[in-house]
């Protein structure tokens, strides 16, 4: 169909999931220039579970770079992290995916510090953790594994923010942490499908 998304004439789409492990999305896109105006992320029932849009956009001007350039130079106050990344793959790190989640692949595999030391505090640096990102193309899984920690790690939890859904639990010696735009029963099939090889 068409509608008006920030004074603009918009197509809108909606993209229905063939199964229930992943969200549906209705889009707006400038009929002009194609520019999505809006997204919507749909459940089951097709009830929205998280929107964004533009309140107020200008198509066919001038990039005008230095509105957005300028104030992220403006550093006062802020300390700068760069955490460092180490690429690497599921397999050399002693994991594997017993069975993948239908129409998703491995995108990106990296060793990450989730923890940064406050100034000279070196000992609140933990052990890098384990990111893996799984995609169907419309939206990402990122599967966190590190060292149980009994300090940390307390209970086994699911949360929902939105469309964001978490799963937290032990494997092992392991603790594995599940985050998507997807339901709940897909990150259970990613931690369920999760398996430790050396």
């Amino acid at each position: 169909g068409s509608d008006r998304v920030a004074g603009h004439e918009a197509n809108v789409l909606t993209v229905k999931p063939r199964d229930s492990l992943r969200f549906g999305y209705r889009l707006w896109s400038d009929k002009a220039s194609g520019l999505l105006l809006r997204a919507d992320v749909l459940n089951e029932r097709s009830e929205v579970l998280e929107t964004s849009a533009f309140s107020e956009v200008t198509i066919g001007i001038k990039p005008q770079t230095d509105s957005v350039t300028v104030p992220m130079r403006r550093l006062d106050g802020y300390r700068i992290v760069r955490p460092s990344l180490t690429a690497t793959r599921l397999d050399a790190e002693g994991w594997a995916m017993r069975q993948l989640v239908p129409g998703f692949r491995e995108v990106s595999c990296v060793k990450r510090p989730m923890e940064s030391p406050a100034a000279g505090n070196e000992e609140a640096a933990a052990e890098p953790v384990l990111q893996t990102i799984f995609s169907d193309g419309l939206t990402y899984v990122s599967v966190f594994i590190e060292p149980f920690n009994p300090q940390r790690h307390l209970r086994s939890m699911r949360t929902a923010v939105g469309a964001t859904q978490t799963l937290m639990r032990r494997h092992g010696d392991w603790w594995v942490t599940v985050v998507g735009d997807v339901p709940p029963a897909t990150l259970l099939m990613f931690a369920n499908g999760l398996e430790r090889k050396k």
